[in-house]
């Protein structure tokens, strides 16, 4: 593998050596850029005719799920014909936004059963999507889950099964899989241009209530207008709560959690650029620091992960943060570190440093200093790094435009996705074994091949 590296590299520096001559030449679009940067465009090729009309039904008409029907009907040859909630207001909401014509229920089977319906969106609460995603590919459907994947790492062989067993298209909703950023940087990892990975980094913070999960409730919340029976109907019964239907996120009956809404995300990118499969030891630790509001999460999570050396990687560490008491409004990051530079990663940007020194036994270098009568021949010298940007082109739509697109054309041409079940459930798991190791104060083992958790 480290033969294959040397390559990789030596390949990357010829080419990286290339580039910043034609920089070196001038542009105009690079004028404005520092000598020490240059700026490439990442293009996303879009215009292909649908071969036929795909109708969708979104089960889960929330925040998410609203927002992934919005782009997927950005998606040419898509139509919305059914929509489902437990909340009363949504379903109006819903044929407000999208035509009174639609096909409006509180019961999720009646969308499954209806003929007219290719595929769904599963937009719930993590405690349901295991269940509506089975019973969907079993009903024929295509299915498109936001992720976690799953509520617990129990639930994941049961839609990987389903999967296998039905052919159905299933795709889980960390959208920046798809997205420009994520490709590049895989491109440029498996180019040698940071060296060989040993550590890597992610970031989220958040400030303001609702990014926090203190949801707005409507003033008409109530049993009548709430299907909650249905709600907890798979989890502890529980008198009417409105905080814990609208709020869903901050109850471990019903959400993950910071990692299984934030970190599962990162996750996900991070074993797309590097083609892992996941970590196998896991510990988190973390505390309710501020928002005080009856949440049985904290606000507050470290993890750190131990990722062991396969054949796609070398072994390398994770450190994941996220902050909900942030004061400094501080943006997403994934950082990736190797032996010879850095990529700060998003979904539309790839910012790669690399280290430049100029070492002692350059033979030009050595004749300078000793003309200067210089003693210092022996050390190197430490130059400006250099760092390019790629960013993506002037009106791309985005990673959750291609993650949808994606999984439309899947659809269409019978093809595959890159997030399926199997992905979806590696990716969910360290998430929700990181939940795990701060409940209980220790260390998870977890086997990423088998997708088994070992017992120590």
């Amino acid at each position: 593998m480290k033969d294959e590296q040397e390559s990789s590299r030596r390949s990357f520096i010829k080419k990286l050596t290339t580039a910043t001559a034609a920089v070196a030449a001038g542009s105009g679009l690079l004028a404005s850029q520092s000598q020490a940067k240059s700026f490439s465009i990442q293009k996303r090729l879009v215009g292909n005719s649908p071969n036929d009309q795909v109708n969708l039904a979104l089960i889960g008409a929330g925040g998410m799920g609203t927002q992934d029907t919005i782009t997927a009907l950005q998606v040419p040859g898509v139509k919305l014909v059914a929509v489902c909630d437990l909340y009363d207001g949504r379903l109006k909401d819903a044929k407000t936004r999208w035509g009174a014509d639609i096909f409006t229920t509180r019961v999720y089977k009646e969308i499954l059963n209806r003929k007219d319906v290719d595929a769904v969106i599963i937009a719930t609460p993590d405690h349901w999507h295991q269940q509506i995603s089975v019973d969907a590919m079993h009903a024929g459907k295509h299915v498109y889950c936001e992720k976690p994947m799953v509520h617990a790492i129990t639930e994941g062989p049961a839609v990987i099964k389903a999967q296998k067993e039905t052919g159905m298209i299933f795709q889980v909703g960390s959208q920046g899989v798809s997205s420009l950023g994520n490709e590049k940087a895989h491109e440029l990892l498996k180019s040698g241009a940071i060296g060989e990975l040993n550590y890597a980094e992610g970031f989220w913070a958040r400030r303001a209530p609702l990014e926090v999960w203190q949801y707005p409730i409507p003033e008409d919340a109530s049993p009548q207008t709430v299907d909650w029976e249905t709600y907890i109907s798979n989890t502890k019964k529980r008198p009417f709560d409105e905080k814990r239907f609208f709020r869903w996120r901050n109850y471990t009956d019903y959400g993950t959690g910071m990692a299984g809404d934030l970190f599962v995300h990162l996750f996900s990118s991070l074993h797309f650029i590097t083609d892992s499969v996941g970590p196998n030891k896991i510990y988190a630790s973390g505390g309710l620091r501020f928002w005080n509001d009856g949440r049985e999460v904290p606000d507050v999570l470290l993890g750190t992960f131990d990722y062991g050396k396969t054949q796609a990687h070398p072994a390398f560490n994770l450190s994941l943060r996220c902050n909900f008491v942030d004061g400094t409004s501080g943006t997403t990051y994934l950082k990736l570190v190797g032996s010879e530079g850095s990529m700060d990663i998003t979904w539309d940007k790839v910012t790669l440093k690399r280290n430049k020194v100029l070492a002692s036994d350059d033979p030009f270098y050595l004749d300078k200093l000793k003309k200067a009568g210089s003693g210092y021949a022996e050390r190197k010298k430490m130059l400006p790094p250099e760092e390019i940007t790629y960013d993506a082109d002037k009106g791309y739509l985005g990673g959750p435009y291609d993650h949808m697109n994606n999984f439309f054309t899947a659809i269409r041409n019978k093809g595959k996705v890159t997030e399926d079940a199997i992905f979806g459930y590696r990716a969910a798991a360290p998430a929700l074994l990181c939940n795990d190791s701060y409940y209980n104060n220790s260390p998870m083992f977890w086997d990423p091949e088998k997708m088994q958790l070992i017992k120590k």
